[in-house]
Parts: C-alpha cells; structure tokens; sequence
C-alpha cells in the first residue's frame, strides 16, 4: 500500500465500527478467559497497523509484533511498539517456547496452508500457553471483498478445531462473534454476490465494505450492536454468526 493507503487504513482502525467493535469482543473474551492469568510475553502475528497492540499490552508482561509487511511495523513503531519483525508463517524466526500468548487477528485466513503455520505457532508457544485466533465465517460468504483482501477461504467451527489439533492444540473456546448483526449482514452479503454474478465488476482494492460512507450515529449504533455480545461469548460459545474467535492451549 503507499502511504495514504496506510494513513486511511489507520484512520479505519480508529473510527470504523467493524474494527472498534472486534477490538472490544476479541479482547475481552481473552481477558476474560485468562482470568487472573498474566502471560509474560505475548505475539501480535499479523499485527496490520497495531490496533491490538495496546490491548494485549495491558492483558501481558509485553506484546511484540510481527507481520509480512515492513511498512506496517514502521507504522506500529511509530505508535511506541518498536522490536518488530519481519515473519513467514510457515518459518516463523523465533526459538521454540518463546511465547506464553500467541494472537493471529483476521490474519490465517490470508495464508494458503493454515495447518503449517499453525504447527509453527504451536512450536514456538510455551508450555501452557495460549494460541487465540479470529476469523471470517461461511465459505458460502466469499465474497469480492474476500478476494481484494487476499482471503483464502473462510471458516466454520469444525474446520478451526481441525486446523488447532492438527497442531496438537486443546481447543478452550471456540465461539461465532458478530453475532447481533448477523441477520443484516446475511442477506446484504447474499444479495452483493448476487449482483455481482449478473454485473461482473473489475475489482478495484481502494472500494471494500469497509470503504462505504456511513455517518457517525450509525457508527456508534453500529459498534453498540458488536461489543453488547461480548455479554454472551464471555461466557458461552455461540453458535451462529460473521466471523469466528477460537482459543487453544499447548499442554
């Protein structure tokens, strides 16, 4: 991306309900599911522009990031999170047991074989340490928006447990988040794919379902919606919904 691409997609990070309300759900779910647990140190893997950074920064000793992009760890220094690296998935540059909590954020989905990079993190996760990942849901939802972001495929629940004991991971939570939304997102998704089989578009990455206009009340009315179902998933698993949080342990 050059660099208003980068300034918009922090702008996005800040503002846009979507990444707001998963901040909100994605983080109190591990916190609450940590408990009084304390890792020491913690791997943002796939961090983009950092916007977990702070967040796992208070639930760890220390947060470290990591992504494939330089450009984007220049933007995380930036925001005070410096030590970051440069990784591959499939050989991540980091001794073994070096992490007691590892966070893939929207981020596995980009990569073409999920088992090989999950047995990475598995290796370079501490004994009883934790793996958390999020998502997007329902292969039956790939959408035009999926292939601008380079998305490989989405997920059920089912396909997640495999990819985590494939790496010999015990699966602790395993739960559907944008749930509340959910019935408003279903058939405006549908009916895009729909349009977009009858009226074939060029896909252009600068327009995404994030890149829509929308005034500032429904942002707030929006983001309400997402973060009021963390009430449920700290405590059950749900089974329906946009996207997909998942926690393992390494015994």
């Amino acid at each position: 991306m050059d660099a208003k691409a980068y300034e918009q997609f922090r702008d996005l990070e800040e503002h846009h309900w979507w990444f707001r309300g998963r901040r909100n759900v994605y983080l109190g779910l591990l916190e609450a599911h940590l408990a009084d647990e304390r890792p020491a140190r913690s791997l943002d893997l796939g961090c983009g522009m950092g916007g977990f950074l702070p967040g796992l920064s208070r639930l760890s000793g220390r947060a470290f990031p990591a992504d494939i992009s330089t450009e984007s760890l220049a933007h995380v220094e930036e925001r005070g999170f410096g030590g970051g690296v440069v990784v591959d998935g499939y050989a991540l540059p980091y001794q073994d047991n070096s992490f007691d909590l590892i966070c893939m954020f929207d981020a596995i989905e980009h990569i073409p074989d999920d088992v090989a990079v999950m047995r990475e993190i598995a290796r370079i996760l501490a004994p009883g340490g934790r793996v958390m990942i999020s998502v997007p849901a329902y292969q039956f939802l790939f959408s035009n928006n999926d292939a601008i972001a380079q998305h490989q495929r989405r997920y059920t629940r089912s396909m997640l447990d495999r990819v985590f004991e494939s790496a010999g991971l015990e699966v602790e939570r395993n739960t559907h988040t944008n749930v509340l939304l959910f019935p408003i997102i279903l058939p405006v998704v549908l009916a895009i794919k729909v349009l977009e089989v009858v009226i074939p578009r060029r896909k252009v990455p600068k327009h995404t379902n994030l890149s829509w206009p929308i005034p500032a009340f429904v942002h707030s009315l929006l983001y309400r919606a997402f973060a009021s179902e963390l009430l449920l998933s700290r405590r059950f698993d749900i089974p329906v919904g946009h996207s997909i949080a998942a926690i393992a342990k390494k015994q």
